[in-house]
């Protein structure tokens, strides 16, 4: 089984889905799964990554390789985001054929989260204020990159924070329900 991780934008999104999708593959039983992060082509962002002609472009390229595309984009405090995402999937299920789906889904509220999630914070940080800030990864994910001096690294610690994160995934799903937990539902109804 192949997956398709689409980022709005790949040069630092890369960093975190991978690992963290790895594990959740692990979690639904499909350990040996090759997850991809599409870099061909680059969004460039969410309002890209939002319009299905783009999205359309991905899948037929890919869609003679990929069984489950993922389409992953921050929701940024949009309330109507999770809807744009619906309309995409929706879309997708009249061009997949023969056991292949799109899932969308939005970070909640920037895919910086999920990697938050699985480390252990500051203690003056308080989740549900994270989970609620709009702009988390200038308030708290770059910080914590400072803290542990990741800046030079990969992707500004992306790389490094989420390959640390994925080892704690259930903590990640335990903590992201409205997305992570939810997305891994769903694709262990896929793949099962």
């Amino acid at each position: 089984m192949n997956v398709l991780v689409i980022p709005e934008d790949f040069r630092k999104d890369q960093y975190m889905l991978k690992p963290i999708f790895m594990a959740m593959m692990k979690e639904v039983g499909k350990p040996n799964v090759k997850v991809r992060v599409c870099q061909d082509p680059l969004l460039g962002g969410v309002n890209e990554a939002l319009k299905w002609e783009r999205i359309k472009e991905i899948i037929e390229r890919y869609k003679g390789m990929v069984n489950l595309f993922l389409l992953c984009v921050d929701r940024d405090g949009k309330e109507g985001r999770k809807g744009a995402l619906a309309s995409i999937e929706q879309q997708a299920v009249n061009i997949l054929t023969g056991g292949r789906l799109l899932l969308a889904e939005n970070a909640w509220q920037e895919i910086e989260v999920w990697v938050l999630a699985g480390h252990d914070l500051p203690s003056d940080w308080n989740w549900q204020v994270i989970r609620n800030e709009v702009n988390p990864k200038e308030t708290y994910f770059l910080p914590l990159a400072t803290q542990r001096k990741l800046l030079d690294a990969p992707g500004e610690g992306r790389k490094t924070l989420a390959e640390e994160a994925a080892r704690r995934y259930e903590r990640i799903r335990q903590l992201c329900p409205e997305d992570i937990a939810d997305l891994e539902d769903r694709i262990r109804s896929f793949v099962a």
